[in-house]
Order: structure tokens, then sequence, then C-alpha cells
């Protein structure tokens, strides 16, 4: 009996020593863990959320109205002569001394047909120069083009194809409705890779001052314009035209940064009617030399308005010095429409046409005078400011 005992006491110390150093080391062949499922918190659905499909958004038939209109442009170019060379710094850093090899150069731009009759917006500079032009439409049809008539003072180009219709025809919107922030979508035949459709909002409205031509009043995108974008369109999500596409900002000049500029579609459609119409277009001319108004002029000068334009100079013989504008006068309003830069006095004067009477408002010392205002004709590349001869 003591024997048995003893085997007992002895198995039972083991046992308890084996479970002490299992729960110290291994607790968990002690205690089975309870199995779970693991699952996902059901999320009630949003309170009248649309469908899945309903939520989907694109813009391609938008792109489906406006790119059978689109046109690439190709414009044989006579070589650059030595002198050409010299004056251009692109073509000195390539060329240097050494005039380049006698072969003609092909400009690539882009063109918008805008009527059934085969007229096609472009930019100017996509066909300054050319001797050949020839247009290539999204269908695959190829065929020479004729110049009608440029406004390098605007940077717009009208060409003339003749196919057998139909053509396409882009519809025409309205710039002046864009808002920043609206959607839009440049179209057009970037570094010759094909038809590009891209997308980006109206970053800002009425840019000036860009140094791009002589009347700015830009539409500006982040939608990518590349070289090859010149004269393609810029359309608003019903694929109607909005603008001419015109140039980008690039520390490079070979690629888009998101800062592109097109020619408000109101103002293409005035150059193109002249063109077609007279193939010139004529503008109105006042004749003088302007100034802005500022603080510091009201304080130098005792004017009695802040605002408008200070005449600094009237050009003899002028129609402004018919008129009876004087140096010092402040010029508020042009045929109705006010004015606050020298930029926009431009600007309205050149909307009148040549010839025209209108009234111009003028504020001298403290007196405000309406004065009567024959409309001159202002010679192309004349500047901002014409210079007396």
């Amino acid at each position: 009996m003591r024997q048995t005992w003893l085997i007992f006491s002895q198995a039972t110390t083991v046992a308890l020593a084996g479970y002490f150093v299992v729960s110290t080391l291994k607790p968990e062949w002690l205690h089975e863990a309870p199995r779970t499922v693991a699952t996902l918190p059901t999320l009630p659905a949003a309170a009248g959320a649309p469908p899945r499909a309903a939520v989907q958004f694109s813009f391609a038939a938008a792109a489906q109205a406006a790119s059978p209109a689109v046109v690439a442009v190709l414009a044989n170019k006579p070589a650059p002569s030595q002198r050409e060379i010299d004056a251009d710094p692109w073509l000195r850093f390539h060329f240097g001394k050494r005039l380049p090899q006698q072969r003609p150069q092909t400009g690539l731009g882009s063109g918008v047909i805008v009527s059934p009759e085969g007229y096609v917006l472009t930019n100017n500079h996509v066909v300054s120069g050319a001797t050949e032009i020839r247009v290539q439409l999204a269908d695959g049809r190829d065929t020479a083009a004729r110049l009608v008539g440029t406004d390098p003072e605007t940077d717009l180009a009208v060409l003339r194809i003749t196919l057998p219709p139909p053509l396409p025809v882009i519809h025409p919107g309205k710039a002046g409705e864009l808002q920043v922030g609206d959607v839009v979508l440049a179209i057009g035949n970037p570094f010759n890779v094909g038809q590009t459709v891209t997308s980006g909002i109206v970053s800002a409205l009425g840019r000036t001052q860009l140094g791009l031509s002589t009347f700015e009043n830009f539409i500006q995108t982040d939608a990518a314009i590349n070289p090859g974008n010149s004269g393609g369109a810029l359309v608003d999500v019903q694929g109607r035209l909005v603008g001419i596409n015109t140039a980008i900002y690039s520390r490079t000049g070979g690629g888009s940064l998101g800062i592109g500029f097109a020619i408000p579609v109101d103002s293409a459609y005035q150059v193109l009617e002249a063109l077609v119409k007279d193939g010139k277009v004529s503008r109105g001319w006042l004749g003088v030399i302007t100034g802005d108004i500022n603080p510091d002029v009201v304080d130098t000068l005792k004017l009695s308005v802040d605002h408008g334009v200070l005449v600094k100079e009237v050009f003899k013989s002028s129609p402004a010095a018919k008129a009876g504008l004087e140096a010092g006068d402040v010029v508020t309003d042009v045929g109705g429409q006010p004015v606050r830069t020298p930029r926009e006095l431009v600007n309205v004067v050149a909307a009148l046409k040549p010839d025209s009477q209108t009234v111009i408002v003028v504020q001298r010392g403290k007196d405000s005078l309406k004065l009567p205002l024959q409309v001159g004709l202002r010679q192309p590349q004349a500047g901002d400011e014409p210079q007396p001869e």
C-alpha cells in the first residue's frame, strides 16, 4: 500500500509540473480558441442613391458630335533664309550660321470646318508663308485648300476646301456663356499623331497681355493642348464650338503644362465673316496714346474721376483730334460701352466700323463731355498705340 501511494504521489507531482510548464509556455494547448467567422458590417444604402450606371458619365457624345468637323492642316513652307535664321532664336539655335538644306518645311496644325460651303477656321501662324496647304478630314479624305484670308492681329486664317457634300460642320456655341470651371474638350492633331481629344475645364476668361496677338481676349484652359493643336476646336460638353485653340504656355515650347489659350468663338466668327466677305478685316481707329488710371495718376494730375483711360497724346489730324480730344482727358465711354483700361479702349474702338459715327465720353477737369466721333480706319499691325509718321 505504501508503495502504491508513493507511485501515485510521484505521478501527481510530474503531472502538476508538466501542467505548469505547458500553461506557462504554450497556454493555447490547454484552451481551444473559439472559432468565429469574420463578417463585414452591412451598411445601409444611402437614401435615394442612384444606381451605379446613373453616376457614370462620359464626354463621348460631345467628342462624336464635334470630331468629324475637326481637320488636320498641313502647310508646305519654303526653307528659311539666313536672314530668317538670324532673326529667329529657335532657328539660330538649330542651324547657327549654316544654311539648312533647301527643302520645304511642313507646318502641322488643325482646323475646324464651320460651314457647308467648306470654310475652315485655323490659326494664321499655321499657314503663314505657305506655298501649298492640304487638309485631312477625320474620315480619311485629303484635299488641297485655298487660303481665303488671314488676320495676323488675332492670329486667325480662313481656308476653303472643295469636296462632295455633305461636309461635317461644327455647331457654334456661345463663349459669352462660359464660366470658370465649365468642362471643355480640346480636339486637334497634336504632334501629327492623329486626331486626339483631351478634356479639362475653363481655367480663366478674358486673358490679355500675353503677347500672342494684338487683340487678346483668350479663354484659358487646362485641357492638354500641344504643338499641332493650333487651330483646332475647343468645345463644350454638348460638342459646340466655343473657341479656336491657339497657344500653350510651355517653358520649352514642346508640350502642354496645363495652360492653354483659345480665341473665343464669337471673335473668331466676326473675323470669319469679314474675311469671307471682304478678304480682310477692317477695324476702327481713334489715334491716341493712352495710359492707365491709378491713385498716383489721380493725385498727380488732380483728376476728378478714378476710372477710365488717360489720354497722353492725340495724333494730329486723327479721328480723336477731329473729335476734340485733348491730352489730359479721361475716356470713360465709347459708343455706350464703358472703358477702364487702354486694352479695353483699343478693343472697343477696333470693333467699330471705319467711317461710322459714335459718341465718346471724356472727363475734362470737372466737366463730362460727349464728343461726336467719326471712326477712322486702323492700319494692319499698327500696334496698340499707333505712332505718328
